[in-house]
């Protein structure tokens, strides 16, 4: 880590280009240019020389907020690191990082984050006492516990840029005017927690190569690894090094005596199993499915060796569209036979990564780090509240805190997400360690506080009910904040824009100017701190508005240190003095946006936090969140740990997690929990290759996102190679060039340095001789690096809008584009390339989220799927062109997924059939034969036990499979109509797909949960379901007009035919309930409109065929009636 002695503080910025050139795991920059300039009150960066510098006399605050990296030299040498490694730290979270195309990479300290005070020395805006130094208002640096560091023993408080400036001048404190010195602030103390204090090992006495406690590595800190290995001391029992001959000798006589049990010793257990389904359920639905599939050939063959020549088109259209119905239910039945269950077993993974053993007697986790995303884009639509309890729930996940890194990518730039999640970091500051203490489930406040029960169920503490009260008052003070951000950012920005109205006018009284002649000043957003934000304002101008800003990076939460920290009993309204108060780190991050720059939506979004992350942090995984899943299971990240650190776990490239939703009405009108999708076809995927990515609560192995194919021993280096040091890129994609490597991942060595080691660490622990391809265990136990300017400024620059131009990225290289469902393309490119997936349903369901439940919005949820749908049939992404790595039945699934909008086309028909058939007097068949009825029935009958066996194996219930019924025929005769026409319509014109953000806010009405569910908003989707309700209704009253008053009625094909109808009309009852609201808020002109076209085709057809049955008419008698 560069030192911060190297970086003259207050007066400079670093120049583009620097960060990228860094090198090893010092991460120093090279042949950076220094440049000068202070920033004024409006934002903007004035130029300055150095004599302007030298001759300003005073170190105004103007000047604290820039930062430069320059190359120690034999007169710039680094200080006592342990001390720059905190005032790093503290610079780093309390800094602003902006930067992207063509512009500097700027660091811009923040005095203040949010209006309202901060207490957690971890977060951004957490700054100590004033500093002691004339003219200075800088804040003394802080430790883990938030205490002021104090570098010298005369105890003079000193900000980390005088102490910078004291060290680099004199080197001398400026209270006591003695030199500073290694080690003397209370902090600078040998550091134990790795292991228990030195003793002799077993067996041994007087051990004279126990030394002494002073020796250190490079950064001036005792390096515990180095000493018990060039040493061989031991800690406690034995040495993870140098074990004892006698502590394993055979005989048992010698070895340890009580004491902990390393893992090792243990016997071998698997973390998770497959559970198949039973062979009474699953044996009888197989054999129906074959026995349905025969029955469908001989039936279609009937049918086309018997056309009815009396309609020859009414039976040729109802053929076709039977035909490719067979064809689609044999792509969505065939990857349903090998449906199974998993199981986890969380207690084995304990005992394997995070028990005390000889090894690690202090039992620090071994388990790889996991970096997780939440994207949000519009806080109009997506309520800042609601991401924020997101990340709540996130930061209090069960998981190591040292492994965790949260990343909030916000799209739209906005100011009000940005503070909305430093509220959330300060909240999180009181919430987290109350839901340790307590194990509070589910971790999202606002879901918490609202569950109906008794909340002392299963607590053994005496204060919860005191503590629960405590943070119930707290969390409703949070949601006034939070709720009033947006009053508050408008009023800071009325007032900042007033008083720089007035310096404007005052100038031009001065000056004499012509006022119409001098430039207005822009109405800025302005922070909290009194400085313009970077991103988007609230009223856009160039360079600040939704397609127009800044890369913005900021540090919300630093790294935590890697011993559990706990709390004072005083410390906060709570006593969490047995309580591990850490928090995990979370960083905000909005890429920078550009005009001319296609940004690549959501997908774009998340190779932007994919390279941050890889620079920051670079967990092995990487987990996904929408900005309205949170964790319902707070264990859930261990649940998919179980499959990536089991016995072949390596190739397993992602865990994809059910989605569950909240706020659906009880009869779940529009299939919104799609149970037959997750727990049918999902869970019969992961008996193939997998289950297919879904876009959210789904673990990646981030090794598998940058496009390198899954481990295969046979071609790679030996074992003993392949477990004690990470490969090489090349080791992975032989194909690769070294020097191409900028050419795939673009141009920055620290993202290229990091993809070995993610791939190493996020192997499972090679403890049984079938690992072929692991790790060895209590290498992840190190601590993190801590952060440093230098790391953040280089991840600024790789969300920079042009960093992806001429690379893989969207391509080969993490979430591809091209496609609005890029979810199911970067899924299936990964199964392409040989990978698989496993689908994990915990008991305590994983993740929770929001779905509309308001027909429009849950139609124009459905288009954008099948548009995504249409948009992968067209492309490379076929699963037609797969490789032969993918399955014949996960090929089948890819493929049902590009066709399944097609088969529309052929349902708007066969909805039209039954009319069509009433109003000409004819049916599909000539005549209604008993072979006829015994083929329907045997279809029939197939169909219903086919159902009832698919609710046993799936856990569906019988009526929500008949609401998935029902909407995929309403979804199929309204969006997957529009999806086909738009996917035509960009294939052959070239027209893009406009892409709507599905809601996430709540109804008007705050009374009633469900009043989404009655809102009526008009959209052209409706009009086909609407004309074919209406068509079928006006076509029974017809016919049954016509057969009552014919002499010879043929009551047999008006039951056909109603029949049939009345089929159509019992799927679309559900759309009829969402038309009719709670008060009839239909717009009048969609039925005027309906009606008329329902109308209109009905009279065309009477128009075109007057005398459809002139057999029966042709009496003509009194007692007869004849449809004009």
């Amino acid at each position: 880590m560069a030192s911060l002695s190297s970086q003259p503080s207050k007066k400079a910025i670093r120049s583009p280009g620097g960060s990228t050139n860094s090198q090893g795991s010092n991460r120093n920059s090279t042949g950076q240019t220094v440049k000068f300039a202070r920033r004024t009150s409006s934002g903007r960066y004035v130029s300055l020389s150095r004599e302007d510098l030298d001759m300003s006399g005073e170190l105004s605050g103007d000047y604290m907020n820039y930062t430069v990296h320059i190359p120690p030299t034999p007169d710039n040498q680094p200080m006592d690191t342990s001390v720059a490694t905190k005032a790093e730290e503290q610079y780093v979270s309390n800094s602003l990082f902006t930067g992207g195309f063509n512009s500097v990479t700027r660091a811009h300290l923040m005095d203040k984050v949010i209006e309202s005070e901060v207490s957690h020395p971890q977060m951004a805006g957490s700054r100590g006492s004033a500093c002691s130094m004339p003219a200075c208002d800088g804040k003394v640096m802080k430790d883990e516990r938030g205490a002021d560091v104090i570098p010298c023993e005369c105890r003079f408080k000193i900000c980390r840029d005088c102490y910078l400036d004291a060290q680099k001048e004199t080197g001398l404190c400026p209270g006591c005017k003695e030199p500073y010195k290694m080690g003397d602030y209370d902090d600078e103390i040998p550091n134990f927690s790795a292991g228990a204090l030195s003793l002799p090992a077993p067996g041994e006495k007087g051990d004279n190569r126990n030394m002494s406690m002073m020796k250190r590595n490079q950064q001036g800190e005792f390096d515990h690894n180095k000493w018990l290995f060039e040493t061989q001391g031991t800690y406690g029992y034995g040495n993870a090094y140098w074990p004892q001959d006698e502590m394993y000798g055979d005989d048992g006589d010698d070895g340890m005596r009580g004491g902990m049990v390393d893992a090792g010793d243990k016997p071998w257990k698997p973390l998770s199993r497959v559970i198949p389904i039973a062979q009474g359920i699953i044996s009888p639905y197989r054999l129906l499915v074959v026995v349905r599939l025969i029955v469908l050939g001989f039936f279609l063959a009937w049918r086309l060796q018997h056309p009815n020549n009396d309609a020859i088109w009414l039976w040729l259209m109802s053929v076709t569209c039977e035909v490719w119905f067979a064809f689609s239910w044999i792509l969505d039945q065939i990857p349903k036979l090998c449906p199974i269950n998993r199981s986890t077993n969380l207690e084995v993974l304990r005992d394997k990564f995070d028990l005390p053993s000889p090894s690690n007697p202090t039992g620090l986790s071994d388990l790889p780090g996991v970096d997780l995303f939440v994207s949000t884009a519009d806080p109009e639509k997506e309520p800042p509240l609601v991401t924020a309890n997101t990340i709540l729930s996130i930061l209090s996940a069960d998981y190591p805190v040292e492994k965790l890194a949260c990343y909030i990518s916000d799209d739209g730039g906005a100011l009000l997400t940005f503070e909305a999640m430093a509220e959330a970091a300060s909240f999180a500051d009181l919430w987290v360690p109350f839901c340790r203490k307590h194990e509070i489930e589910p971790r999202n406040p606002e879901t918490y506080f609202s569950l109906k029960g008794d909340p002392t169920k299963n607590k053994k503490r005496s204060d919860f009910v005191k503590d629960r009260r405590r943070v119930k008052r707290e969390y409703d003070e949070f949601k006034v904040r939070i709720n009033g951000l947006p009053d508050s950012i408008r009023r800071r920005s009325e007032a900042f824009n007033a008083r720089e109205d007035m310096k404007l006018m005052k100038h031009i009284r001065e000056s004499g100017a012509d006022p119409t002649e001098v430039a207005r000043v822009l109405k800025a957003t302005w922070m909290a701190d009194g400085t313009h934000w970077p991103g988007t304002w609230t009223v856009p101008s160039s360079e600040h508005s939704k397609g127009d800003h800044a890369g913005i990076l900021q540090v919300m939460l630093k790294p935590p240190s890697s011993d559990p920290l706990f709390g004072a009993p005083d410390d906060k309204i709570i006593d969490f003095s047995d309580v591990d108060i850490r928090l995990p780190m979370f960083v905000y991050v909005s890429r920078e946006k550009r005009p001319g720059y296609d940004h690549n939506k959501k997908a774009g979004a998340m190779n932007a936090l994919v390279r941050a992350s890889a620079v920051l942090s670079n967990g092995p995984f990487i987990l996904n969140l929408d900005c309205d899943h949170y964790f319902y299971n707070c264990r859930a990240i261990r649940e998919g740990m179980c499959f990536m650190m089991d016995r072949g776990g390596e190739d397993i490239c992602y865990i994809q997690f059910p989605q569950r939703f909240e706020g659906i009405d009880p009869s779940d009108r529009y299939a919104n929990h799609n149970t037959v999708f997750f727990d049918g076809n999902m869970r019969a995927l992961d008996g193939v290759q997998g289950p297919v990515y879904v876009g959210t609560g789904c673990m990646f192995r981030r090794f598998a996102l940058y496009g390198f194919d899954p481990p295969q021993a046979d071609r790679l280096p030996s074992k003993e190679t392949t477990e004690m040091q990470p490969l090489k890129p090349t080791d992975f994609d032989p194909d690769l060039d070294v020097n191409l490597l900028p050419k795939r991942f673009g141009n920055s060595t620290l993202l290229a340095e990091s993809i070995p080691v993610a791939e190493f660490q996020g192997r499972p622990i090679a403890d049984h001789p079938a690992v072929k391809y692991g790790r060895p265990p209590g290498i992840l136990r190190a601590p993190r690096e801590p952060l440093d300017a230098t790391t953040v400024a280089e991840a600024v620059s790789v969300i920079s809008c042009w960093y992806e131009d001429k690379t893989e990225w969207g391509d080969r290289v993490g979430w591809i584009y091209g496609s609005v469902t890029e979810d199911v393309v970067t899924g299936y490119r990964m199964h392409n390339r040989g990978w698989r997936s496993v689908y994990c349903i915990t008991k305590r369901d994983a993740f929770h989220g929001s779905a509309p439940i308001n027909l429009t919005d849950r139609l124009h949820q459905v288009l954008r799927w099948a548009t995504g749908s249409v948009e992968i049939f067209f492309s490379r992404n076929n699963a037609f062109l797969g490789s032969r790595r993918l399955k014949l039945l996960q090929r089948l699934a890819y493929l049902n997924v590009g066709i399944y909008p097609f088969t529309s086309l052929f349902l708007i028909v066969y909805c039209f059939l039954p009319a069509l058939s009433l109003f000409s007097g004819q049916f599909i068949v000539q005549n209604v034969n008993v072979v006829f009825l015994i083929y329907l029935l045997i279809i029939t009958i197939c169909l219903i036990a086919l159902a009832i066996l698919e609710v046993k194996w799936s856990g569906v219930g019988l009526e929500e499979w008949w609401r998935n019924e029902q909407f995929w025929l309403i979804s199929g005769t309204s969006a997957h109509l529009a999806a086909v026409i738009q996917g035509l319509l960009k294939v052959i014109a070239g027209i893009e797909i406009s892409f709507t953000l599905t809601s996430k806010s709540a109804g008007e009405d705050i009374d009633d949960i469900y009043a989404d569910l009655y809102l009526v908003k008009w959209t052209s989707l409706m009009i086909p379901p609407i004309v074919i309700a209406m068509v079928n209704i006006i076509a029974i009253a017809v016919a049954f007009s016509r057969t009552i008053y014919s002499s010879v009625p043929q009551w047999s094909k008006f039951i056909g035919g109603a029949f049939f109808s009345f089929w159509v009309l019992a799927h679309l009852y559900p759309f009829a309930k969402g038309l009719m609201g709670r008060r009839r808020k239909t717009p009048t002109i969609v039925f005027v409109w309906s009606g008329l076209i329902a109308i209109t085709l009905s009279l065309l057809w009477v128009a075109i065929n007057p005398n459809a049955n002139a057999t029966t008419t042709e009496a003509g008698t009194g007692n007869s009636f004849q449809f004009p």
